[in-house]
């Protein structure tokens, strides 16, 4: 999904909880730990990657910038300090893992799948995309609407600080500036707070971390230069955002209906039909041309639809706490944590009533 930052599903700390705890699915774990292990031995210091006369000197200069923006993470936005992103890892290849998501026919739900100290979540990670590709034609050939997707870094929560945390990798190290430091603000984010089963809740929360975060750095550390570059990616984004949110909610007005199966199928089919009409019309007369979403749009279905809700419900929500909290990040995450404690019903009910406060005052501007 272009333009969006999104957290793997594997992590070596919980495959080995499920190792040990005779889980099935042992191939499916025994590639985390491969996976996540290869990943780490990559790692070097960034200030040896820097010193290194062989390090070319773009690379040397995003790297220096990740690590002013890690410091102001934590200076600024009360982010973790500890070992995350203090280290550079080249992987080699466009992503760090693929993952796999899928919802039925006529529903944006996202099957689920459990793990250990994580809980349940609609996603399944592979460090190969070979692998990926594997279940997601088992997943199709059993009827399950599917996509796989790059994904660019992932979190462990923390919990792997004593073996260096979270490195920095070539998948992100040469986004654009403001995308550099959502991305990190974003994965700090899982460090703070994390609900296990939660995919929603969690995503939700560390996307407006990365949005306030990535506004704060950009106002007060990033070049007019800098600047001008991510509004003009983001006013896309936004847009886009804007779309799909339009689709989702149409299609699940479809799909909640009293109407029959054909008739959901070909309302279903319209609403993707004109989905796609308003993406070309954008490229045409608002994004001169612009073609980073045409992937998306291309393999645009319910998994598609169902994954972005995950990292945009309930920003809205937790802008709104933010606010209330008078700016302060600390403040605001103490709150969260508040909600994270919550049983899930009444964590989403809380949020939702928020995000439609959020949405009344805004239409009341």
């Amino acid at each position: 999904m272009a333009g969006l930052s999104l957290t793997g599903a594997a992590a070596v700390a919980l495959a080995a909880a499920c190792l040990t705890a005779g889980c099935a699915s042992v191939g499916y774990y025994a590639q985390a730990v491969g996976g996540h292990v290869d990943l780490l031995n990559r790692a070097r210091p960034v200030a040896e990657v820097i010193a290194d006369d062989a390090t070319p000197p773009a690379l040397r200069e995003r790297l220096a910038l990740s690590q002013r923006i890690r410091d102001f993470a934590v200076a600024e936005l009360a982010l973790p300090d500890n070992r995350s992103y203090r280290r550079f890892a080249d992987l080699q290849r466009p992503a760090a893992v693929w993952n796999v998501v899928a919802a039925p026919e006529l529903s944006l739900a996202l099957k689920t799948w459990c793990f250990p100290v994580v809980g349940c979540v609609g996603y399944r990670g592979y460090y190969d995309r070979a692998a990926a590709e594997a279940l997601a034609a088992q997943l199709r050939a059993d009827g399950w609407e599917v996509l796989v997707y790059a994904v660019p870094a992932y979190s462990t929560l923390g919990r792997l600080e004593w073996l260096g945390g979270d490195p920095l990798l070539s998948t992100f190290i040469h986004w654009p500036e403001g995308e550099l430091a959502r991305l990190i603000f974003h994965e700090l984010a899982h460090q703070v707070v994390y609900a296990a089963g939660d995919t929603t809740f969690n995503e939700s929360f560390a996307t407006a971390v990365e949005r306030l975060g990535g506004a704060r750095w950009l106002e007060r550390h990033a070049s007019a230069a800098a600047r001008d570059e991510y509004a003009a990616f983001d006013a896309r984004r936004r847009q886009f955002r804007a779309l799909t949110l339009a689709a989702r909610r149409e299609l699940e007005a479809v799909y909640s209906s009293a109407a029959d199966d054909d008739a959901k199928r070909a309302a279903k089919a319209d609403v993707f039909a004109r989905l796609r009409a308003d993406h070309e019309r954008l490229k045409r007369e608002e994004w001169g041309g612009f073609t980073g979403y045409d992937g998306w749009f291309a393999r645009a279905n319910n998994a598609a639809l169902g994954v972005q809700a995950a990292y945009d419900e309930f920003v809205p929500a937790f802008e709104r706490l933010f606010d209330a909290a008078g700016g302060d990040f600390a403040r605001f995450y103490a709150e969260v944590r508040r909600l994270a404690d919550l049983p899930k019903a009444e964590r989403h009910a809380t949020l939702r009533a928020a995000v439609a406060t959020a949405a009344g005052g805004a239409a009341a501007q």
